[in-house]
């Protein structure tokens, strides 16, 4: 039986790739902070047939974490599959972003996927196998306005698993490392966020289900790459970013402030979940599902490159044919 480990495993897209990888009969590790959660959780993903077991700890704590892992393998097996998906985010312009507040969703979403993957790293790599999953998305490339932080650690995770997976293939290690780009889902992320406008927010357009990134990152476990950019909006936001970034800066200017805002107010008595877990059981979808998408496209980061490989080499096979069309 194959063996997968989620952090940020009690909601979204954690909770929604819990239970897929149940579905097609993997036994599952649960990480988070809230107890009742992981439990209701864990429940879920025991009526599959497999075996479940939970651990309540912070992914900024790397020593809690390394040890979480180690309590899975021992009651799952050893670990085929981790999942670094554990995140949190503040809705703000930088300046009214406290020291504090920033450095917590770096510790969560940045280092808690640096600790998180030197915790599968340990186990897998004496056995030289194993798939360790980055959580990303396309602020990874292509960042927005009011999300520095956030913007800002997705980007680092980026950096810093490029920079792993060379060492890996250095040491020609069995273990993979890759990293999934996300679009706007539809997640309870925008309920539980940190939001310092008067209004509330939500994931700019357009917007996919949670499913949608299950799905995408159980085959990337199935048949590992160094990326998947999943949804049309991220392939065109990262190749866009490429081709012209200034252009994206002047369309974030215009469409991204706004565009993460409904006209709804935010509720006063409001509770986010950046120090402290939001009780209760935690769902797969946010309120976004009117107009979420239930599929998406996808590519791999490589596909873009042999494009322009095949387009330049047509280009060239165009221009001998030129050149000798003419000495005729």
């Amino acid at each position: 039986m194959s063996v997968v480990v989620i952090t940020g495993a009690t909601a979204g897209v954690g909770k929604a790739t819990a239970l897929r990888f149940a579905a097609a009969g993997y036994d599952v590790g649960l990480i988070a902070r809230d107890d009742h959660s992981l439990e209701a959780t864990r429940a879920e993903v025991a009526n599959y047939g497999v075996n479940c077991h939970a651990v309540s700890v912070d992914v900024v704590d790397a020593a809690a974490l390394s040890q979480a892992a180690q309590t899975l393998a021992d009651r799952l097996g050893a670990i085929d599959v981790w999942i670094n998906n554990a995140m949190c985010t503040t809705l703000a312009p930088f300046y009214s972003i406290t020291d504090d507040e920033f450095r917590r969703v770096t510790e969560v979403t940045y280092l808690g996927c640096v600790n998180g993957t030197r915790a599968a790293m340990e186990h897998m790599i004496p056995l030289d196998r194993g798939v360790i999953i980055q959580i990303g998305s396309a602020l990874a490339y292509r960042s927005i306005p009011l999300q520095s932080a956030y913007c800002g650690a997705k980007a680092a995770i980026r950096g810093f698993t490029d920079a792993l997976r060379t060492e890996l293939m250095h040491e020609r290690s069995g273990v993979h490392l890759a990293m999934v780009q996300m679009p706007g889902l539809n997640t309870p992320q925008f309920d539980w966020a940190r939001n310092k406008f008067a209004y509330s927010m939500r994931p700019v357009a357009p917007v996919f289900q949670p499913e949608v990134a299950a799905e995408a990152i159980f085959g990337v476990a199935q048949r590992p790459v160094r990326e998947l950019w999943v949804g049309r909006s991220t392939i065109g936001a990262i190749v866009g970013q490429f081709l012209f970034p200034g252009f994206l800066d002047r369309m974030m200017v215009k469409k991204a402030w706004e565009g993460q805002m409904e006209e709804a107010l935010n509720p006063p008595e409001r509770r986010d979940n950046l120090t402290e877990p939001v009780g209760g059981e935690h769902r797969v979808h946010g309120r976004f599902t009117p107009e979420a998408k239930p599929r998406a496209a996808a590519i791999t980061s490589g596909v873009p490159g042999k494009a322009l490989l095949g387009t330049a080499a047509l280009a060239g096979l165009l221009l001998i044919g030129k050149c000798l069309t003419r000495r005729k």
